[in-house]
């Protein structure tokens, strides 16, 4: 009987762990409820929800109408990619979602696993097959593994062996397999907005029992400063209650009181269960006068909470989607006519660590697309800033970049350069073997003179108005198919070029109407 007994709880302990309890303290634990919970975790560890309703920020997917959402009510989970920034909560959802489905959890990182650790989580999860026992398999990173990595997946999700749950925030149409696409299903995740984030301030101080020592000011702009990262947000929560404790340890000044250790401390309440309601996060209840005005001394203000917590260092990947997007996202503001926006991009970029002469040389191919003839001083001073920076370096030739986008934002637009040599090339494919007329060819030998070349040409200075009117074409090429390669704007200088191209086609009409016929 004795034997029969463990027998079934070491049954009972496995099957546990495969439904991913073993992140509960115990199992006394996850008998009896909520863990309990440990100050000495991080803060964002001790939040992280333990249902999917708790999930902040991600409701079009989670929802009960939201494709995750029905896949979990219909008891049936396909393979996903979770695409997101960071701090959204791709690890979280994994979790929960192995959690309510019933599904083994077991999690892989790219960046410290290899196709042997992969295949030891193969057979583990084949084995719990024959059991009847599903597994969830989370990688993150999973961009990180290269192509023959990514393949070895293809097996066992293709025979249901894993669930896969990929966790990226990389563009998986740039950084996966397409036949590891194919079998999965992409959600896209979304940045944490403003009431997301003050959901979590909330629940951190519900967690606490007290309200954090900011002005009301300070709290908008801590949400701020997280920039959609809840993780990030909760470590800048750590360390204003770090802050907060190491002035609380200082001694008093004679005659100051004990003004920083009230309501605005920073000790947690007894088992942390106080709710989001009695977390007293209105500007009433924070006695916050006015922006950045405590009237608390105790409270730290918009000025100060640069000096306590650390800034978010900005999210950018000089080498994968947010490279392109953020240089697309300049290209066209430029080519919309903002500069403030352009600006706001360039700092961006330069922010996030971009090579400046990257910039500098989408300028000089943006001044010839997008402005051309209708500024043609646009391209000079691309050129010039792109020189500046390359003899001053940072921070001083970011200036000289700065000016040439402004430059370039401001300046009259015409793409009239980049059509026209589209449908000149088009031209050329379609009668590339037409020789050119024999009336403008060299003629350095006897025999070139001999075979006519040079023969016929007028020397366009000699003429009465510095225009010959020749027809500079091949002679196989009659006019009647030629197509007008570069139609001027009425933009900038492109006005006056118009101008002139009409006063030409003037004179070379009235040059054929006086050319007697043959």
């Amino acid at each position: 009987m004795l034997s029969r007994g463990r027998h079934r709880l070491s049954h009972t302990v496995r099957r546990l762990v495969c439904m991913g309890i073993q992140d509960s303290p115990s199992l006394f634990e996850a008998a009896q409820g909520a863990p309990v919970d440990d100050p000495t975790r991080p803060l964002a560890d001790r939040l992280r929800p333990q249902r999917l309703e708790e999930v902040v920020g991600q409701d079009h997917l989670l929802a009960p109408d939201a494709p995750l959402g029905r896949m979990i009510a219909a008891g049936r989970l396909p393979s996903i990619i979770l695409w997101g920034p960071p701090g959204c909560g791709k690890t979280t959802i994994a979790r929960l979602l192995a959690q309510r489905t019933g599904l083994g959890f077991e999690s892989v990182s790219a960046t410290f696993s290899g196709v042997a650790e992969l295949r030891k989580v193969f057979a583990t999860a084949a084995r719990q097959r024959e059991i009847g026992q599903g597994t969830l398999l989370f990688v993150d990173e999973i961009h990180r593994f290269n192509r023959a990595q990514q393949d070895s997946f293809l097996p066992y999700v293709e025979d249901g062996t894993v669930v896969l749950v990929g966790a990226t925030t990389e563009n998986p149409s740039f950084e996966l397999n397409g036949a590891l696409l194919s079998r999965c299903q992409v959600m896209v995740l979304r940045r944490l907005d403003q009431a997301a984030l003050s959901e979590l301030m909330d629940r951190a101080e519900a967690l606490i029992g007290r309200r954090l020592p900011l002005t009301e000011a300070a709290h908008s702009q801590l949400v701020a400063m997280a920039d959609g990262d809840g993780r990030y947000l909760l470590g800048m929560v750590e360390q204003v209650l770090s802050h907060a404790r190491g002035q609380m340890a200082r001694p008093a000044p004679p005659g100051t009181g004990d003004a920083g250790t009230g309501d605005a401390g920073t000790g947690e309440g007894a088992g942390g269960t106080a709710g989001p309601g009695d977390a007293g996060t209105g500007p009433a209840d924070r006695g916050d006068p006015g922006p950045g005005t405590p009237s608390d001394p105790g409270l730290i203000d918009a000025g100060d909470l640069a000096a306590v917590v650390a800034s978010r260092a900005p999210w950018y990947d000089k080498s994968g989607e947010e490279h392109y997007n953020l240089i697309s996202a300049l290209h066209k503001s430029i080519r919309g006519s903002d500069p403030q926006a352009a600006l706001y991009w360039l700092a961006r970029m330069l922010e996030g660590g971009e090579d400046p002469l990257y910039v500098a040389r989408r300028l000089v191919h943006l001044a010839s697309e997008d402005i051309g003839m209708a500024d043609p001083g646009a391209l000079q001073i691309a050129l010039a800033a792109w020189e500046a920076y390359e003899r001053l370096g940072s921070p001083e030739g970011e200036l000289a970049i700065a000016q040439a986008v402004i430059h370039l934002a401001t300046a009259p637009k015409s793409v009239a350069v980049y059509r026209g040599l589209t449908r000149a090339r088009a031209a050329a494919r379609a009668t590339g073997s037409l020789a050119p007329p024999a009336h403008i060819l060299n003629a350095p030998t006897r025999l070139m003179k001999e075979l006519g070349y040079g023969q016929g040409y007028q020397y366009d200075p000699d003429t009465a108005d510095g225009f010959s009117g020749a027809d500079y074409f091949p002679p196989g090429y009659p006019p009647e198919q030629r197509e007008c390669f570069y139609e001027p704007t009425g933009n900038g200088h492109e006005r006056r070029i118009a101008e002139r191209l009409a006063h030409w086609d003037s004179l070379r009409r009235s040059h054929e109407h006086d050319t007697p016929g043959p």
